[in-house]
C-alpha cells in the first residue's frame, strides 16, 4: 500500500539560476593567442557590459560608463600593445560591478555594493544561486581561458612575462591624482622594476612605484594566482584613464609601453632571474577604479 506522502503530486525541481542568455556576449575576450612574444596581456576590467538579467544592476547608463564600471581605455591600449609585440591578449567582457576579475570570490568585495560613493542596488541580498551564477558563467571562463594559455606555454617550453593591464580615473574621491601612470607589484618586484626604471626614462612622465594602488593577495586575484603562484615574472600596469579616453592617446601608449616593455624585457635577460620575490610586507590599501 503506498504511502501518504508517495500520494502528493511531485512537484518539479526549480530550474537551475542562469545569468546569461544564449544571445548575450562571451566573458572572454581574445586576440593573437598564438603570438611569438614571451609577453601575455590580461586585461581583467575590459567590459562594461551587464547581463540582460540583471536590468543594468538599476545603475543609470551614465554610471555605467564611469570608471566604477570598468577600466576606460584599458583593452584599447592593451590591445594594441599586445599587437605591438605579437603577445597574447584574454581580457574580460563584462563590468566588474558583475563580479571583479581581478578579486578572490571568498572575499565579499568580489561584487561591491558600494563603489566609490556609488550604491549598486543590483548587488544587494544576493542568493548563493545568484552569486554562483556570475562567478560560473563570468570569473570562472576567463579565469579559466588564462590558465590554459599559460599551461599550454609551459608546456611548450615558453616564457612567460604576464602583464596585467588597467586604468585609473583621474580623481578618486575628491582626490586629484597626479601621476600619469603606475607599475605595481606585489612580492616580486624583478620586472616590474625594470618597467618603472625604463618608463621613467621619458621626461615630462610622472610615473608611480606602487601607488595609488599595489598588488596584495585580498585586492588582487590575476597577479597572485597566475603570476606569483607559477613563480612568472609579471607587473601589474594602471594608466590615467583621461590619458586614453581617446584613440591618439591609447596609440601614444601603447606605443610608449611597448618599447618600455621590450627595454625592460632586455635587461631581464641581461640580468636573469636573480633577485626573487621582494620579501617587504605592505599595509592593505582600498581598490576602487
Amino acid at each position: 500500500m503506498p504511502k501518504i506522502n508517495d500520494l502528493k503530486p511531485q512537484m518539479p525541481a526549480p530550474p537551475a539560476y542562469r545569468l546569461l542568455d544564449p544571445d548575450e556576449a562571451s566573458p572572454v575576450i581574445e586576440q593573437g593567442c598564438e603570438g611569438k612574444s614571451d609577453f601575455v596581456f590580461v586585461v581583467d576590467h575590459a567590459g562594461w557590459r551587464i547581463p540582460r538579467r540583471l536590468d543594468d544592476l538599476g545603475l543609470p547608463q551614465s554610471e555605467l560608463r564611469r570608471h566604477i564600471a570598468w577600466d576606460i581605455g584599458g583593452l584599447e591600449v592593451a590591445s594594441r600593445t599586445a599587437a605591438a609585440l605579437d603577445a597574447p591578449l584574454i581580457a574580460q567582457n563584462y563590468s566588474r560591478l558583475v563580479i571583479d576579475c581581478n578579486r578572490d570570490p571568498r572575499f565579499e568585495t568580489s561584487i561591491a555594493t558600494v563603489s566609490e560613493w556609488i550604491d549598486i542596488p543590483g548587488n544587494l541580498r544576493l542568493s548563493d544561486a545568484e552569486i554562483a551564477a556570475r562567478r560560473a558563467e563570468i570569473f570562472d571562463p576567463y579565469h579559466n581561458r588564462v590558465r590554459a594559455l599559460l599551461d599550454a606555454r609551459l608546456a611548450a617550453g615558453r616564457r612567460t612575462i604576464l602583464v596585467a593591464q588597467h586604468t585609473m580615473t583621474d580623481l578618486y574621491k575628491g582626490v586629484r591624482r597626479e601621476m600619469h601612470a603606475a607599475v605595481l607589484y606585489n612580492r616580486d618586484r624583478r620586472f616590474a622594476g625594470l618597467l618603472l626604471d625604463a618608463l621613467r626614462r621619458e621626461t615630462g612622465l610622472i610615473i608611480a612605484d606602487n601607488q595609488p594602488y599595489f598588488v596584495s593577495d585580498t585586492t588582487d586575484y590575476t597577479i597572485p594566482r597566475h603570476a606569483e603562484a607559477r613563480g612568472l615574472p609579471h607587473v601589474e600596469i594602471e594608466i590615467r584613464q583621461d590619458l586614453v579616453t581617446g584613440v591618439a592617446g591609447q596609440a601614444e601608449w601603447a606605443r610608449r609601453l611597448a618599447t618600455a616593455l621590450r627595454d625592460a624585457e632586455r635587461a631581464f635577460e641581461a640580468t636573469g632571474s636573480s633577485g626573487g620575490p621582494d620579501p617587504r610586507v605592505r599595509n592593505e590599501s582600498e581598490r576602487g577604479g
